[in-house]
């Protein structure tokens, strides 16, 4: 049968599957819903008739034959990837997935360090070794953008024999780095280019959005569906290119993803894709109209500063995803946790993220005039009632790290726990992190210094939600064992 883009074939075989009225003798044991009643009020009966079980009309994520395959197949089409696969353990899995699939252990591989958790986490399994790239910061904002193309080529001229290079893109604030141009150098050196695009569905879909992986020539690419995609979270896809061996790919997912894949966010992804396919355009035509609005009316409130295209220097922020709400609070006197908190606790209006100078509220075609212009009356009266002078506050959100061990023989080496403050100069054998956006300020292997160690309380002081730690307090943390 030959589908288009106007066909969900996964989602198709689950609408017929609920008209045949199969009788279940198999998992899950709520039988769609009649054993557990009080689920199914809370999520609808509809809902529980769609988490089934693989089965034959349905296919088998583990190993893909009928309709699961022509979902991915036509999800390929749609990216312009060469082939796809459904992730149901988020874009974590997709992440990890890539770098499994291009390192083993002791191949060293070049990214960012301002990378997700995720992309350390596959190291501390696979015991592969970052060579990381420090990235730009903009001191006005203090955050990390992208990688410089000569600090990515120079990376590679001091490890010739690294396997690939991990590319972020766009990073959380929207910060794009010259994909083409890393990817190009990647390549000539023989490596394989990998991209994160857990903040880039809609540059594949949108018009006038920066270059997106598949299109630049990238290896493997990382896209976080449920996030501007729309389908369920915790739903990812995988994008290959012609070079890459999908049935290898296929073996390492399978080590780590789940053999009970959810039919729930598997048909979300295939609905999602033919949203996308046929008004992705119109989609992310809208999401940027808010998001330049807001930019211009938080910009005139004075305090804030709204960053966009205008940062844009050919380098490290090389472009900008202007579908991106990325706000700097710090002329305000507030950090952007505050600024979070209070837009939580007072207006009922939940953001993205804030971390300790800035904001990010995420648009989409979800949302409506309506909230575009609460948030921003909100944003003013916070800087009316709550806004200070900015003396004091914390004004970067980077540290160059010091890696004295890899992720993986820190992780699992004889550790102790030392009280936080007494921790200068040890190395740290856990991960911390505020989350999200999910960027470790340490990763295990990382030496311990006393900027850290300020940063780490002021982050606690400030109301950031600290992660990664045995200590759920963060008042220790675990070093590794002279």
């Amino acid at each position: 049968m030959h589908y288009t883009q106007n066909d969900a074939p996964l989602y198709e075989a689950m609408k017929n599957l609920r008209q045949n009225r199969v009788v279940p003798f198999d998992v899950p044991g709520h039988k769609g819903g009649r054993g557990n009643e009080e689920l199914t009020e809370f999520l609808g009966v509809n809902c529980l008739k769609a988490d089934v079980n693989s089965m034959k009309p349905l296919d088998n994520l583990c190993h893909p034959v009928s309709v699961i395959k022509e979902a991915q197949e036509l999800a390929a089409l749609a990216f312009g990837a060469a082939a796809s696969f459904f992730i149901v353990n988020g874009t974590t899995g997709s992440v990890q997935a890539m770098i499994m699939s291009s390192t083993k252990e002791g191949d060293k591989i070049i990214m960012p360090r301002n990378v997700h958790r995720s992309a350390i986490n596959a190291l501390v399994v696979n015991g592969a070794k970052p060579v990381y790239v420090n990235p730009g910061v903009n001191n006005r904002l203090g955050i990390p953008l992208g990688m410089s193309v000569k600090d990515v080529e120079k990376a590679i001229q001091e490890n010739p024999d690294a396997k690939a290079v991990l590319i972020n893109n766009p990073t959380y604030y929207g910060v794009c780095s010259d994909l083409k141009s890393i990817v190009d150098l990647a390549h000539r050196h023989g490596m394989m280019a990998l991209v994160d695009e857990a903040h880039g569905t809609h540059l594949y879909f949108g018009k006038d959005m920066p270059l997106n992986a598949m299109a630049a020539g990238a290896d493997m690419a990382a896209v976080s569906m449920h996030k501007s995609g729309g389908s369920l979270t915790q739903s990812s896809i995988l994008l290959l290119g012609p070079s890459v061996n999908e049935a290898y790919v296929r073996q390492v997912i399978n080590l780590t993803q789940t053999t009970s894949a959810s039919y729930l966010l598997m048909s979300s992804l295939d609905i999602a894709r033919k949203n996308l396919a046929l008004n992705g355009a119109s989609i992310f035509e809208k999401a940027t109209k808010y998001a330049q609005y807001a930019r211009d009316e938080i910009n005139s409130i004075g305090g804030y500063y709204a960053f966009g295209p205008e940062l844009i220097d050919g380098d490290a922020f090389f472009d900008f995803d202007r579908t991106k709400l990325s706000v700097n609070t710090l002329d305000t006197g507030l950090a952007g946790i505050e600024v979070y908190d209070l837009l939580r606790d007072q207006y009922n209006i939940q953001i993205e993220f804030g971390d300790l100078g800035n904001i990010l509220a995420y648009i989409s075609a979800g949302d409506r005039a309506l909230e575009i212009e609460r948030l921003i009356s909100a944003l003013a009266e916070i800087k009316r009632r709550y806004g200070k002078d900015k003396s004091g506050l914390f004004d970067h959100e980077y540290i160059n790290p010091i890696v004295s061990l890899s992720p993986k023989d820190a992780f699992f080496s004889e550790k102790e726990k030392m009280d936080l403050e007494k921790c200068d100069g040890k190395i740290c054998g856990e991960f911390v992190m505020c989350y999200p956006p999910g960027i470790p300020i340490l990763a295990p292997g990382e030496k311990i210094t006393g900027e850290i160690i300020s940063y780490i309380q002021y982050a606690k002081e400030k109301g950031c939600f600290l992660t990664g730690t045995q200590d759920m307090e963060v008042g220790s943390l675990q070093i590794v064992k002279e």
